[in-house]
């Protein structure tokens, strides 16, 4: 087969990207596959490392208020669809799909004009302008949320889940808590507000360090890279017992997974995925600031099925952090049963599902 993919700016997009990839290529190893990202976003980094071939376009959204940048946005797209049109004619794909962002509308449009076969891939139960406008113009639309089912012309959806879920729930973890002076022994909790940490989310737990050191469980809390000093400042001379561990980042995070007891964080498309593919038990604190608040709506989707607890931000404090906390880790019964829960939800064949799609307009 031979497969463009196109989807960019954050790592909810370009992950299922890659997932897909991966799982493509052990399927038909002889496959041919190209990746069209923008200059700017971090597909312009991740994807040449993962040895796959990488065409990067010139291209930017939307301003929300008026502003004269929307003019070089109009342009900009015009331009990286004709680009595109000229890389497609190149490559000849047998199909192209986008998983989101404003370079995979670029790149998909021009495919759907060309008349080769077309799919989208919406990570969210909310859908994101780019893939409304192209929901148009594709064949099919495969989701990772039944909520987003309603939202899309219904006869060109199929549910098939994330395929990050599937490349989570294949791999194999060796990874010991003894690695970062830890007890492989005593049930962990993980407090992770995403790769650039969350400010609310390490106040929340800066505020909760006495009431944790005297926990019967472990916490590793990972501030973000950039956060770390100043989470460390805020701390101060706070005694930090050794059943925690305040990390800046963590590089290996599906490694880890696995071992958690209790996620705590943030409720992307993505960390969802992961979440439900191993099954575990989450407390879910949704920004606020998200494109139509998807992240609670994705964060309901678990705690209607009893999969999670969620805290609203503006209802996030130390205490109400640890109250939740400890009404979970102090009640296996019902942490175990989030679980099976949790894993119910899950979608662990994500990947081939999506595959199947584009498969089937050849």
């Amino acid at each position: 087969m031979r497969l463009i993919v196109s989807g960019g700016g954050t790592g909810g997009h370009i992950y299922p990207a890659l997932a897909i990839i991966e799982d493509l290529l052990k399927q038909e190893p002889d496959s041919e596959v190209l990746y069209v990202g923008s200059k700017r976003g971090l597909e312009s980094s991740i994807v040449p490392k993962q040895g796959i071939d990488f065409i990067p376009l010139e291209i930017q959204g939307f301003k929300r208020s008026l502003s004269m940048d929307n003019f070089k946005t109009i342009k900009l797209f015009i331009k990286s669809v004709k680009e595109s049109k000229n890389i497609i004619k190149n490559f000849k794909p047998d199909v192209v799909i986008g998983t989101g962002g404003y370079v995979s509308g670029a790149v998909v449009y021009a495919a759907s004009k060309m008349h080769v076969p077309t799919v989208i891939h919406e990570q969210n139960s909310v859908v994101g302008l780019t893939n409304k406008f192209l929901s148009h113009f594709v064949d099919k639309i495969a989701i990772g949320f039944n909520e987003a089912a309603d939202q899309f012309p219904k006869e060109k959806v199929v549910f098939t889940g994330n395929p990050r879920a599937q490349q989570v729930a294949n791999m194999q973890s060796d990874f010991k808590w003894s690695t970062i002076g830890l007890s492989d022994d005593i049930p962990t909790v993980l407090i992770f507000g995403g790769s650039q940490g969350a400010p609310v989310i390490n106040k929340a737990v800066v505020d909760s360090i006495n009431d944790f050191n005297s926990r019967n469980y472990q916490v590793v809390f990972v501030t973000g890279q950039k956060r770390y000093d100043g989470v460390m400042e805020q701390i101060g001379d706070q005694t930090v017992n050794s059943n925690i561990k305040i990390l800046p980042y963590i590089d290996n995070m599906p490694s880890i997974l696995p071992k958690v007891s209790l996620i705590v964080g943030r409720s992307g498309a993505t960390s969802i995925a992961e979440i439900t593919a191993l099954g575990i038990p989450s407390i879910l604190i949704p920004s606020p600031y998200v494109t139509a608040d998807h992240q609670t709506k994705n964060t309901m989707s678990l705690v209607n099925n009893d999969a999670a607890l969620m805290i609203k931000e503006d209802e996030l404090t130390g205490t109400t952090l640890v109250e939740k906390v400890d009404s979970l880790m102090n009640n296996d019964a019902q942490r175990n049963q989030m679980a099976k829960n949790s894993l119910e939800l899950g979608v662990p064949d994500a990947a081939d599902r999506v595959i199947n799609v584009f498969r089937s307009l050849k």
